[in-house]
């Protein structure tokens, strides 16, 4: 299983203030669509899941920002996976919350 921390950035000449919220939004219901777990943060999204099916949703998502009207999507992917044991943004967190007690 790995974890990825995805942004993707997208943008075209019309798009204003705020534009950008727009595509965040549709990616996130491209991904509650999936059922893949996903967690919004204030910079990026956490992905959990199979790497194969993580790295065609992002083919998907960059493909729907284009038809939405985006002129450039800019995407930086940070992939932890683990093969030896269970990789979970919940065990994540836990690793480290554990050590701030």
């Amino acid at each position: 299983m790995a974890v990825v921390d995805l942004v993707i950035s997208a943008r075209s000449k019309e798009d204003g203030a705020g534009g950008h919220s727009k595509y965040v939004a549709e990616c996130h219901r491209i991904l509650e669509e999936t059922g893949l777990k996903h967690v919004l943060t204030p910079m990026s999204t956490v992905v959990e899941g199979d790497i194969d099916d993580i790295f065609n949703i992002i083919r998907i998502i960059q493909e729907r920002m284009y038809q939405m009207g985006a002129e450039r999507v800019y995407t930086q992917i940070r992939i932890d996976d683990r093969r030896d044991k269970d990789l979970t943004i919940k065990g994540k967190l836990k690793a480290v919350n554990d050590k701030l007690k």
